[in-house]
């Protein structure tokens, strides 16, 4: 059982820092000269950076920062991939052709590269993160879509819905996208992660949310200078982002065992034999 409280519970706690941060009397701004590079203690938990600004604050106001970025990107990007994908391969010929090509040309450059050069050329901020990460997430959405609705295209309830009239919007929306809700969890649960660890990377380079907005990226650049002096400048967002992405997996392969009905009654087979 701990398998699994222990990943909800950290998900639960990042969810809560991002969502209940700025309702708590947190300064992440506030200068603090004599405390400049203050190690954890009681008055200051995680201690201070390099400005005296506390690093729990931020922390807690960075957590929001890789929330709204993560769970912005997976809303749109699995939402415009899986009725790319969709239609795609329901409608087949020239339309699964062309979004086919397209998913190719996506998929000739390294996603984080991709995501680097549009963050570089749109401007830093958030919200061309969010707009610069979407352009890259919505390919493997569309096509984990299009190979589950090829493969259920041809069933029985489809053909017989079909012959009955339903249009293709109904055929679409109820009968074939129920089916493959499960795949399409799973891979959003472990698209989080990436996009945690994307949205750092973008941050540590300059190119995410800007000063003096807390970002865990950031704080890891700006701890960077100072390992030796100051570890806990990097410790603090480094084993943050290790937790939230360690226990986003975790959960992810819990969902892909409880939902994955073939792997389940293989286990069951295996008890009983």
């Amino acid at each position: 059982m701990m398998r699994i409280y222990l990943p909800v519970g950290i998900l639960l706690l990042w969810c809560l820092m991002a969502l209940a941060g700025p309702l708590l009397p947190l300064e992440p701004d506030r200068i603090d000269l004599p405390h400049i590079l203050a190690g954890p203690g009681v008055e200051y938990l995680l201690g201070n950076d390099d400005l005296g600004r506390p690093i729990l604050d931020r922390l807690v106001m960075g957590a929001r920062t890789s929330f709204v970025v993560a769970v912005g990107v997976v809303l749109v990007s699995s939402l415009v991939g899986v009725l790319a994908g969709a239609v795609a391969a329901y409608a087949g010929g020239w339309v699964d052709l062309l979004l086919m090509r397209i998913i190719d040309v996506f998929l000739a450059f390294p996603g984080i590269l991709l995501a680097i050069a549009l963050a570089g050329v749109m401007g830093p901020g958030i919200d061309n993160v969010i707009i610069a990460l979407f352009v890259v997430g919505w390919v493997g959405y569309a096509r984990l879509a299009r190979a589950q609705i090829l493969s259920l295209k041809r069933r029985d309830h489809v053909i017989a819905a079909v012959a009955l009239g339903t249009g293709h919007v109904r055929i679409i929306t109820r009968h074939l996208l129920p089916l493959i809700a499960a795949p399409l969890i799973i891979e959003a649960t472990f698209g989080i992660a990436g996009i945690v660890i994307a949205e750092a990377g973008l941050s540590f380079l300059g190119l995410g949310v800007q000063p003096p907005a807390a970002s865990w990226g950031s704080m890891i650049r700006d701890g960077a200078r100072y390992m030796l002096v100051a570890p806990h400048m990097v410790l603090a967002p480094g084993l943050a982002i290790l937790l939230v992405v360690l226990a986003v997996n975790l959960l992810g392969d819990r969902l892909r065992d409880w939902l994955d009905v073939r792997s389940a009654r293989s286990v069951i087979e295996r008890k009983n034999w």
